[in-house]
């Protein structure tokens, strides 16, 4: 028997105390299992569909566990496109497992992580990158990534990949007619033809990947490193974009050993700041260990924020050469207390930690460095994921393998076979493949129903 065969049942909303639990049924015998356990007037079996209907719960010897709301979706307009039955009952943690285990009594299984998510899928109610939009949206700490992952729930990634697998199938199809007929030759008009396409679904693979940058950042964050030398000002800079008190401040050099880090949302972006030691020639060895892992988190770092005092004449920490190829910003910190002229026409973000002032400057330029700004952002509907990158990836280096075998106008056999790879590598990302160990990986980190 399918596993998809059986009605299964879960709590779909988070574990604790609340006005209201949600408890979501999913199969063939949702309304019927319901119906054994729910009492209410008509009977649920013929409960208007998508009505709220007070009922209650009772127990096998018919004493009440519960009074509920049950709402009975049925198939194909579900979530799941199965008879969904959701009952939301009150939010005590008792009341919700016992309701929960009279509904496992009537015949139903617990739903596995993902399952309720993993039968929309495989009942064609959403494509692969949908669902992971929806885990995506879960997961959402900012504005920016909220917006991006309900554009993917709305089916537009699926779409863009769709599209450049569409135009692959046409590319396979004349390619496999040439194996099958060599006597009828490919003009070269035809042959061009075909090359222009595949430059076009490589085009659409490239503007693709371009957003895999901006889709780490929103679901991970950036790791931000503040640096510096000491007594510049970094631990108040955390403290100024944190907004609280986090990092202790002084006037003693050095009061900074380790480093501390926060998570902060600036214009959208989630940014994992971290403040480390001032580095400095030091002879005491614990600020030595401080100032050899500040150095270390530089090196990792997504985005570096370099700070120095700009009210007195001095130098940089990190050269040119250190910075090259890195998203780096430099704030020209203690502003209330004078521009020294070492630094004037310098390129760098004014900055008071004392009143905040160029705060809201520092996050443009942030976002605007990490092509996460509104005017960078643009038409980008969606930023792919780790996953949707390496499919795309494989898809664009057996494209380019095919292209190389239909130029040499001997390989048509070899470029079929690149052509194949690369439109089962592009459907992989909406799940147009049947790769059973890619869905368990994605739907098995959902939680218990949904």
């Amino acid at each position: 028997m399918s596993e998809f065969s059986t009605t299964v049942a879960a709590i779909a909303t988070a574990p604790g105390v609340g006005a209201i639990s949600l408890i979501r049924v999913s199969g063939v015998d949702a309304v019927k299992i319901c119906a054994d356990a729910v009492l209410c007037r008509g009977g649920l079996e013929n409960a208007d569909e998508r009505y709220a209907n007070l009922c209650k719960v009772v127990s096998s010897d018919g004493v009440v566990i519960d009074e509920v709301l049950a709402t009975v979706f049925r198939n194909p307009r579900s979530f799941t496109g199965e008879d969904v039955v959701e009952l939301a009952c009150h939010g005590g943690v008792l009341v919700t497992r016992r309701v929960l285990e009279r509904l496992l009594g009537c015949g139903a299984r617990s739903a596995d992580p993902g399952e309720f998510s993993r039968r929309a899928f495989e009942n064609g109610k959403l494509d692969l990158t949908q669902a992971e939009g929806i885990m995506d949206l879960i997961s959402a700490q900012t504005d920016l990534a909220m917006r991006a992952a309900h554009e993917q729930m709305q089916g537009k990634l699926g779409d863009q990949s769709e599209v450049l697998r569409e135009n692959l199938i046409g590319v396979v199809a004349h390619v496999e007619a040439f194996i099958d007929f060599p006597d009828e030759d490919i003009d070269p008009d035809t042959g061009a033809a075909m090359l222009m396409r595949i430059d076009e679904v490589l085009s659409g693979i490239d503007a693709m990947l371009s957003t895999a940058e901006q889709g780490r950042i929103l679901r991970e964050g950036v790791r931000t490193v503040i640096c510096g030398e000491p007594n510049v000002g970094k631990s108040s800079l955390l403290n100024v974009l944190l907004g609280y008190e986090r990092a202790i401040v002084s006037d003693i050099e050095g009061t900074t050993r380790d480093t501390v880090e926060e998570v902060v949302n600036i214009e959208g972006i989630p940014l994992r700041l971290i403040d480390t030691a001032g580095v400095r020639v030091s002879e005491d060895k614990i600020e030595q260990q401080g100032i050899i892992r500040s150095e270390q988190q530089i090196e990792l770092a997504d985005l570096i924020i370099e700070v120095v005092d700009g009210s007195r004449a001095g130098k940089r920490l990190l050269g040119d050469a250190q910075i090259a190829g890195r998203t780096h910003v430099l704030v020209i910190n203690k502003q209330d207390l004078g521009v020294d002229s070492h630094w004037v026409g310098v390129d760098g973000v004014p900055f008071s930690c004392g009143d905040g002032a160029g705060a809201d400057v520092l996050g443009k330029v942030i976002a605007d460095k990490l092509l996460l700004s509104e005017s960078a952002w643009g038409g980008h509907a969606v930023a792919i994921n780790a996953r949707h990158k390496e499919c795309l990836r494989r898809g664009k280096e057996s494209l380019e393998s095919a292209r190389v075998g239909i130029e040499s106008s001997i390989g048509a056999e070899f470029a079929a076979l690149d052509l194949r790879d690369a439109l089962e590598a592009i459907g992989e990302v909406a799940g147009r493949v049947d790769t059973e160990e890619i869905f368990d990986a994605i739907f098995g980190a959902f939680c218990i129903g949904k």
